[in-house]
């Protein structure tokens, strides 16, 4: 991909910048293709097991929430985050005579660094401070984050829609309803067989997590016009972007003995998805404006090293799942 414009420096600083990724989506490309191509392969290997993560990346009104929710009432412009819900309960509803499965959700927003449920009334949320944990079994998790069980495509969907007006947002210059806080949309999937090739007939059980990321935008202080409470979100969401940024470039690097996932909370939830066992995609969104020139750029060094980091994608089968797969035949 190539992009030319003005730098720093005015029209002294010209010339062709080039960079390479994996595709290329112009404005012509649909949601349905963008989806096929870019997040359908994440979402069919967590029904396989595996942890997945797509997330959207770029500077403020570049698209990232239509990318990943599009919609609601159009389904041609349906986002990730619904066709993927819709390509999980197609697939169970393919197999559910030879295996059972259990789905369930969570959504959560990390504003001002702090993490807050949107599952529950605003106020609430607003007013209970959720803790990052991390255990030798299950790794980093929420504690007491709002977890429901999914029995259908109607049931999540109306859960993301209850998470969105949750959300937080505001008016900066650049865009009227900026999303000031990032968001992390959360899918389980545990599924109970027996293998055909098990002389015992045990059961199995297989538990793949889906992370849906929608990041806030990343904005210059100078364009966005932020004062007072826009200032201090502004502030806190750029101090993220910078610290996921650290953490991409230490991978990216490949010799650096220390990542440093523990400077935000953003890091500390992804650190599966950044360098662990997950299966990740990033989804960079620029605008063709020259004006934002240099935010482009920007964008897409990130995503460019982001490109260089080496995943050990790994299927979930927890030997100590027997009470879980009881659980799931009830």
């Amino acid at each position: 991909m190539q992009v030319r414009g003005p730098g720093r420096r005015g029209p002294i600083d010209t010339g062709v910048r080039v960079f390479e990724f994996d595709r290329v989506c112009d404005s012509k490309c649909s949601q349905e293709q963008l989806y096929q191509e870019v997040a359908h392969p994440v979402v069919e290997s967590v029904m396989h097991g595996y942890n997945g993560t797509v997330l959207a990346y770029g500077q403020t009104a570049s698209g990232k929430t239509y990318t990943m929710e599009g919609f609601d009432d159009q389904p041609e412009y349906r986002g990730i985050i619904p066709s993927a819900f819709q390509d999980i309960f197609s697939y169970i509803a393919r197999n559910q005579s030879s295996t059972r499965f259990l789905v369930r959700a969570s959504f959560l927003e990390i504003y001002n660094e702090e993490i807050r449920d949107l599952l529950v009334p605003g106020s609430s949320a607003a007013s209970t401070k959720l803790e990052l944990i991390e255990s030798a079994d299950v790794g980093i998790f929420v504690k007491n984050l709002t977890c429901r069980r999914m029995h259908s495509l109607s049931d999540i969907l109306h859960l993301l829609m209850v998470g969105k007006k949750n959300r937080s947002v505001g008016a900066t210059l650049m865009n009227q309803d900026s999303s000031r806080s990032h968001s992390i949309f959360t899918v389980t999937v545990e599924a109970s067989y027996v293998a055909e090739n098990d002389p015992g007939k045990r059961l199995h059980v297989r538990v793949g997590k889906l992370h849906l990321v929608d990041l806030a935008g990343s904005e210059r202080m100078s364009k966005a016009g932020a004062k007072g409470k826009r200032f201090r979100e502004l502030t806190n969401i750029n101090w993220s972007l910078m610290a996921l940024g650290n953490v991409i470039s230490a991978l990216a690097d490949g010799k650096s003995t220390h990542i440093p996932y523990r400077d935000s909370k953003l890091t500390r939830l992804l650190q599966d998805s950044l360098g662990g066992n997950a299966k990740t995609v990033m989804v960079a969104n620029i605008g063709p404006s020259e004006h934002n020139y240099e935010e482009t750029v920007s964008t897409l060094r990130y995503a460019n090293r982001a490109r260089s980091i080496r995943n050990a994608p790994r299927i979930n089968q927890d030997p100590k799942s027997a009470l879980l797969g009881e659980e799931i035949l009830r």
